[in-house]
């Protein structure tokens, strides 16, 4: 990375509702208050076509606002195949997903394809509270995984 490049963050989940926002979000939350906001572009997309333009889910919006971070405008989007060059990661949630971006992507041989665990101690699928209802442990999991990638990337 050149000294005026931000590093380019993209996450990724099937809807772009629910975990992709939060990881989106929570990332955003700790680069401001880490100070190094303005070196981090963070943005986040689904791999369906379901909730395109879709708000953020209430679920999702309740969990974040706990801990007083916003989502206001931010609606589903869909990755391209241009992000694989846009972007340094490209994170997705499960293996579900990774399997959805890789048939976008066609491959990754930049290296930039990953769950977001599997920047942890403890890799794994980061559960769908869409489906679960449980909004805290995916959240636990998000902050964990953003954590840690965010310490790979700042050494």
């Amino acid at each position: 990375m050149g000294k005026d490049q931000k590093t380019k963050i993209l996450f990724i989940c099937h809807g772009n509702i629910c975990r992709s926002p939060m990881a989106e979000f929570v990332m955003k939350d700790m680069v401001a208050k880490a100070g190094i906001g303005e070196h981090y572009f963070i943005a986040s997309a689904a791999t369906s076509t379901e909730e395109l333009g879709n708000p953020v889910y209430p679920g999702t919006r309740k969990r974040l606002a706990k801990e007083g971070i916003s989502v206001a405008g931010k609606t589903g989007i869909q990755i391209r195949r241009s992000d694989y060059e846009e972007y340094d990661f490209l994170i997705g949630m499960d293996t579900r997903n990774i399997n959805n971006m890789m048939r976008v992507f066609g491959s990754d041989p930049e290296e930039k394809v990953q769950r977001l665990l599997d920047y942890t101690d403890s890799p794994a699928d980061i559960a769908d509270p869409w489906y679960t209802g449980d909004f805290d442990t995916t959240y636990d999991d998000v902050v964990a995984g953003c954590t840690a990638l965010l310490k790979l990337i700042e050494g």
